[in-house]
């Protein structure tokens, strides 16, 4: 028990770690059918090939940064010009119109929120702490950027390192039982990753419709966004909802607010709803269940699980890690009941 608890504690300081080797782990997945056609096709080597396919990859996301960040910063001027203040008295009256046609008590929507614990105990320079915050961990932000990328190189550069570094724990005789198991998360985890795309796409194609529908300047861009925001279980959808308002709000600064505004608000809110509703109960099962071979509750809480005990980069990773751990039981713990059936699709 003591030797379990440290490990824990010893898994739990080094998180950073974990997740730049687990981003490592996609980026090479990504790239590894690059460097093969590059080291086929045009006959460069390993390590021209896994350099070749690392500048494509920074030169990708550096491509998407060019279109997006200019597009974050315009929307970022428009919601700053947002009089909140007419927001709130618009809301306030409102609440008042809908108070009076319903026979209830008036009830001052902004004033309970301001009244509430949480809200009361946020400090009022949340904006210049959140740029302190951000700006102090610039360095640790290289760090890792750098850290991803050098892991990276040497995972495309020798596709078999893992295999060789995993074999070489191994017991003589289980050698194949961690050949087996290496083989089964890489296809698990090759169709997780492609199945999380094709989520995006899907979203994607839902919020440009939605937007494109109610004439929001950059209405892809924004989509695209909001789509990827969604790569955070649970908590990213809310944040892409907030954005997307807040956005519509920018939009139509003219606009009347219980007769131009709010009907637009309802309609991206409903709308968003839809594309929510489709992508857990349609989109993720299918998709997800499909490429990890899990049940949706069990997604679920392992997400939660996830995201309780590492954050949000635990949330992020706590599928991937828990496909590679259902492998790792079914080849050594296949005589436990709960590990027969929690592994029986794999």
């Amino acid at each position: 028990m003591v030797g379990i608890i440290i490990f824990i504690w010893f898994l739990y300081e080094i998180q950073a770690l974990i997740l730049y080797v687990g981003l490592a782990l996609v980026l090479s997945l990504m790239g590894r059918p690059l460097v093969l056609f590059l080291r086929k096709r045009f006959r460069f080597g390993n390590t021209l090939a896994s350099v070749f396919t690392l500048l494509i990859i920074i030169g990708t996301f550096s491509l998407l940064l060019s279109i997006f960040v200019p597009i974050i910063i315009e929307q970022g001027k428009h919601i700053s010009q947002i009089d909140f203040e007419q927001v709130k008295r618009d809301l306030n009256e409102l609440n008042i119109q809908a108070s009076d046609y319903l026979g209830v008590d008036h009830f001052q929507l902004v004033e309970a929120i301001k009244r509430t614990t949480y809200v009361q105990n946020m400090d009022i320079e949340i904006i210049p702490s959140f740029i302190d915050i951000f700006f102090g961990n610039i360095a640790g932000t290289i760090i890792g950027i750098f850290s991803v990328l050098f892991i990276s190189f040497f995972l495309l550069k020798d596709e078999y390192l893992i295999a060789r570094t995993v074999l070489s724990l191994a017991k003589t005789g289980d050698e194949e039982k961690f050949k087996r198991i290496l083989i089964k998360i890489k296809e698990l985890l090759s169709r997780y990753f492609i199945g999380l795309l094709l989520q995006i796409f899907i979203l994607s194609l839902f919020y440009s419709v939605l937007l494109l529908y109610l004439d929001i300047r950059d209405a892809i861009a924004v989509a695209l966004i909001c789509a990827f925001l969604n790569i955070v279980p649970y908590l990213g959808p809310i944040i892409g909802w907030g954005l997307m308002l807040l956005v519509i709000i920018s939009n139509n600064l003219g606009a009347d607010f219980s007769t131009g505004l709010l009907p637009l608000l309802m309609i991206a809110s409903g709308g968003y709803a839809i594309a929510q509703v489709f992508d857990n109960f349609i989109s993720q099962p299918v998709i997800f269940g499909h490429s990890v071979r899990s049940h949706p509750l069990e997604i679920f809480l392992v997400i939660l699980i996830g995201g309780f005990v590492f954050g949000i980069p635990g949330m992020i990773l706590a599928v991937p890690t828990y496909t590679a751990l259902k492998v790792i039981a079914k080849e050594f713990l296949s005589e436990y009941k709960v590990v027969k059936r929690l592994t029986r699709n794999l």
